[in-house]
């Protein structure tokens, strides 16, 4: 049998680091967090929009093909104005409810209720109706109220014709209340939704994109627009004056 021999320990394989060593490795790992998690939750955010986006084009395809089968003549949601799908029995609610949502009349086409949600919105609904807050997951976008019942055929062009966008409201019907557009040069838009509006609280979850400001009544940010023919496009942050209101309104 062989003899082995202990080899002897080398003092310097045993020694730790210091503690310059280890708040230096501390501050290096400390730095590259803060280099990248902004990127990160850019990242993130990018995602949802992109799922915002390819929501709204879903919506739009089922539209198109709902006004295939009806004339080229937009549902009409009639009460329909809050965000509820289902009845307390489990049916799905009828378009005369006030609490069912507006998407109801084109879920047919569609069948994934899921299609209506924003991943960048998830609080409003509890707040406004005293709903489930879960609710909004499934009812992200607001209807245009010029849009219900209305014959396509009338609308020129279809491309510069808004069905619904990004908003805290699941119909939008009282104009520069409620709407893009404003009163004329120097007005503000949304002014439900500004400083002294009843709903003043939630202007941030309007445009809810890319939001580069922290201010009550200002994000940077954006919403996503679907348009009659189907194509989805963003609004920049804007008081009204580069929307016209003919885009709500399908009238020159």
């Amino acid at each position: 049998m062989k003899n082995y021999k202990k080899r002897p320990v080398n003092k310097h394989s045993t020694r730790g680091f210091t503690l310059i060593e280890l708040l230096v490795v501390i501050a290096i790992i400390a730095l590259l967090l803060a280099i990248l998690m902004p990127a990160m939750r850019k990242a993130k955010e990018v995602a949802k929009e992109t799922s915002c986006r390819s929501n709204l084009r879903s919506i739009g395809l089922a539209i198109l093909m709902y006004l295939g089968d009806n004339d080229q003549k937009l549902a009409d949601p009639k009460n329909a104005n809050r965000f509820l799908w289902y009845n307390a029995r489990g049916g799905l609610r009828k378009t005369n409810d006030n609490d069912a949502y507006w998407g109801i009349v084109y879920i047919d086409y569609l069948k994934n209720k899921k299609a209506f949600g924003c991943p960048s919105l998830r609080r409003v609904p509890d707040l406004i109706y005293d709903v489930d807050p879960e609710a909004i997951q499934e009812a992200a976008f607001g209807l245009n109220g010029y849009a219900r019942g209305t014959k396509t055929t009338e609308i020129r062009p279809h491309s510069e014709f808004i069905i619904c966008h990004d908003h805290v409201e699941p119909r939008f019907e009282q104009d520069s209340g409620d709407m893009l557009f404003n009163d004329g040069p120097g007005t503000n838009n949304l002014t439900h939704y500004r400083q002294g509006g009843h709903r003043a609280e939630y202007y941030r979850d309007i445009f809810r994109h890319n939001i580069r400001a922290h201010e009550d009544f200002r994000t940077g940010g954006r919403l996503n627009v679907l348009w009659l023919d189907g194509h989805v496009s963003s609004i920049e942050e804007t008081t009204g004056d580069d929307v016209p209101k003919r885009w709500y309104t399908g009238k020159r």
